[in-house]
């Protein structure tokens, strides 16, 4: 028999998939997310600023910034706490009820109780701390799912507001200056800055520092990520965990004093919304609720991007029922891109 005859060059098997240009284009593109987490968020947020800027002369202007600004302060400071335990994998539902109970204790003391304003504050300060810490225990000593725990003291933490304020609006006038500070506006040129809002960014600067630049910042993000794997790497996940939720507590209880500068008010009925908008921030400003992957510039983005949204469409005069409906449709998009960016680790 004759030698047979050689194969043709394009007898080779054909491999089972093929790269195309799109599918290249989008791995990149899902890469560089993962590698930079806030630079979908702070695309959406230009977006949106150019796009409102576009339908209304007066969303540019500074008064109209200003007010942005001083609207999203409060919520962004409580979404701060909220990403350092959605870090650690966990979720916090008593946001709102620790900040608007410590913002009625400390206007309690300061009245009622008739303590000068900085011992009225200090107490308000501490019981705060104390309520996040309450919640630590509860994860890391009684080994409750964050979500339940939160839960319950949410429950347990708004009755407790209703007994101790009677359901009474403190004013702002019958409380020391010093509860109402935070209120107080600086005049720059046409904007204007309120102490509440330095005070914000000052919490999110020592907040980054602590996140990248120190051991209990590295154990926060490595807990998260995978728990047991950061055990046996040696770090203690649950005082970790502890740490965590008392910090948070402690920044809901600033949130609670720049709150009563805010409405010139200690008001037992406000803070309905706080929790889902500061889980809302988070999310939005590309922290995964799967933990260890997000941080506080995110977060600050995130609130901004609800804050002018919010302000945006209420300028081009669409209803509030609307308004809740495009920041949901967000929410929904950026955990959909968050499960997207996480398949790059498989």
């Amino acid at each position: 028999m004759g030698n047979p005859l050689p194969a043709p060059a394009d007898s080779h098997p054909a491999p089972d998939f093929e790269v195309t240009g799109a599918d290249s284009w989008g791995m990149r593109l899902q890469h560089l997310m993962h590698a930079n987490p806030t630079l979908g968020p702070f695309t959406v947020l230009i977006a949106a600023i150019v796009a409102f800027s576009a339908m209304s002369p007066r969303f540019f202007s500074a008064p109209n910034l200003s007010l942005v600004l001083a609207q999203v302060t409060v919520i962004a400071v409580l979404a701060l706490g909220q990403t350092l335990v959605i870090l650690t994998a966990g979720i916090d539902l008593s946001v709102g009820a620790i900040a608007v109970f410590s913002s009625i204790l400390m206007a309690y003391f300061a009245t009622k109780a008739g303590l000068p304003g900085a011992l009225a504050l200090a107490i308000g300060l501490v019981l705060g701390t104390a309520m996040g810490a309450l919640n630590g225990v509860l994860v890391t000593r009684i080994k409750l799912p964050p979500f339940i725990v939160t839960l319950g003291t949410l429950t347990i933490f708004f009755s407790l507001n209703s007994v101790v304020s009677r359901s009474e609006t403190v004013r702002g006038s019958d409380m020391p200056d010093l509860m109402t500070w935070t209120g107080t506006t600086i005049p720059l040129g046409g904007f204007r800055l309120t102490y509440g809002s330095i005070i914000m960014l000052l919490l999110f600067a020592v907040l980054l520092y602590a996140l990248r630049s120190t051991a209990w910042g590295k154990h926060v993000y490595a807990t998260g990520d995978d728990a047991e794997a950061a055990r046996l790497a040696g770090i203690r996940t649950n005082r970790v965990l502890l740490s965590v939720y008392t910090v948070a507590g402690a920044v809901y209880a600033v949130g609670a004093w720049i709150l009563i500068g805010r409405l010139a008010s200690a008001s037992p009925n406000v803070g309905t919304d706080y929790n889902l908008d500061s889980i809302t921030a988070v999310v939005l400003g590309g922290a995964s609720l799967f933990g260890g992957r997000g941080g506080v510039i995110g977060t600050l983005i995130g609130a901004l991007i609800v804050g002018v949204f919010r302000n945006g469409l209420q300028l081009a005069g669409v209803e509030v029922v609307w308004q809740g409906f495009a920041i949901g449709l967000l929410v929904l998009v950026a955990v959909s891109l968050d499960q997207w960016i996480r398949k790059v680790r498989s």
